[in-house]
């Protein structure tokens, strides 16, 4: 198995057994008969991925999350939209290729769809940045944007990344600018907007694309305001607590969607989206639709506040204190904006 994780061992030395069993059961009959040993083996195999893979920690889902065969948003607009047709530049600076977005359907709807992009290899790493887009990257997913609400457009986005790009050359050009003005602009366009965390969402970089009327996220994805290993630098001194940084967080679809921070978790094949990516994105594409339906009902004021009111909701909190008498009682503390 290639990219093999740590805690897939025990699944591909199973995977190898049956394998090689199946290529030369002259070999390993012993007396035994060839097509019960591989219905053990199989049994044994379809056992040992359900207990893996449905017990799975905060950490060993952001590997999941980050994958190198994991489909990407490309792959995604290819399977489950129709009629893409890409559209670049910001038409201010440059092209950004972590960045992707154009006209497409998705089933009988006629949407803008937008995306960060990851690479497969070397090559096309350097090219789509690793998915860190520059601010250039968020200023073309802002002009799609408009020109989606100016002709009535849903607007589906797809975040998968580690973050906005972080070098001087963003900072020369002002990322934090360009994602400000961004949180604010899709807070106030009025065509729907739904988006899918399909890898990693981390910090501003996804959140620049991500304030929509309704948040989705695969199973195996995570939303988070830092990676775990940044967050164990900060409070551990030491990266290689991430994942007991990761398990802290909350920042797995299950944790999210019980905070209220995304809406619905979009269901993967056992053992990730990598394993099927077809089917993966025919779940992605149900449960899309399904969302954009609901909220393309929904007058246009109502839509706006509600959106409004959603993310105003995030950050809100409930801490304990104890009093003059040892005694803990709880109080709420108001929403902060990010």
């Amino acid at each position: 198995m290639k990219h093999q994780l740590d805690f897939e061992k025990p699944i591909t030395e199973l995977q190898n057994k049956l394998d090689e069993l199946r290529a030369h059961p002259e070999k390993h009959s012993l007396g035994i008969s060839f097509e019960e040993e591989i219905q053990i083996i199989e049994k044994k195999l379809e056992e040992t991925r359900r207990q893996v893979f449905l017990n799975l920690s905060a950490w060993q889902r952001v590997q999941l999350a980050r994958h190198p065969r994991r489909p990407y948003t490309l792959d995604y607009i290819q399977k489950a939209f129709t009629h893409f047709e890409e559209l670049h530049g910001d038409r201010l600076y440059a092209e950004d290729r972590a960045m992707v977005g154009g006209f497409a359907r998705l089933g009988e709807h006629r949407v803008m769809v937008i995306g960060t992009q990851k690479g497969r290899d070397t090559k096309e790493n350097i090219l789509r940045n690793f998915g860190s887009a520059h601010p250039e990257g968020y200023r073309k997913a802002l002009r799609l944007m408009r020109l989606a609400n100016k002709f009535g457009l849903p607007i589906i986005t797809l975040i998968d990344t580690a973050g906005a790009y972080p070098g001087v050359a963003a900072e020369e050009r002002h990322i934090a600018e360009a994602i400000a003005v961004n949180l604010r602009e899709m807070t106030l366009l009025e065509v729907p907007i739904i988006t899918a965390v399909i890898g990693e969402g981390g910090s501003g970089g996804a959140l620049g694309i991500g304030v929509a009327d309704r948040v989705l996220i695969l199973e195996n994805a995570y939303y988070s305001v830092i990676s775990p290993e940044g967050c164990a630098a900060i409070l551990w001194k030491d990266r290689a607590n991430a994942a007991k940084a990761a398990a802290a967080l909350r920042i797995t679809a299950n944790d999210l969607l019980e905070l209220k921070l995304v809406d619905e978790i979009v269901p993967e094949p056992l053992g990730g989206a990598h394993t099927n990516g077809a089917a993966t994105a025919a779940n992605l594409k149900t449960c899309l639709l399904k969302n954009l339906e609901a909220v393309l009902a929904m007058p246009i004021p109502e839509r706006l506040k509600m959106r409004y009111a959603k993310f105003r909701t995030h950050g809100h909190f409930t801490e304990q204190a104890a009093d003059a008498g040892g005694m803990k009682s709880v109080k709420d503390a108001e929403p902060v904006a990010a």
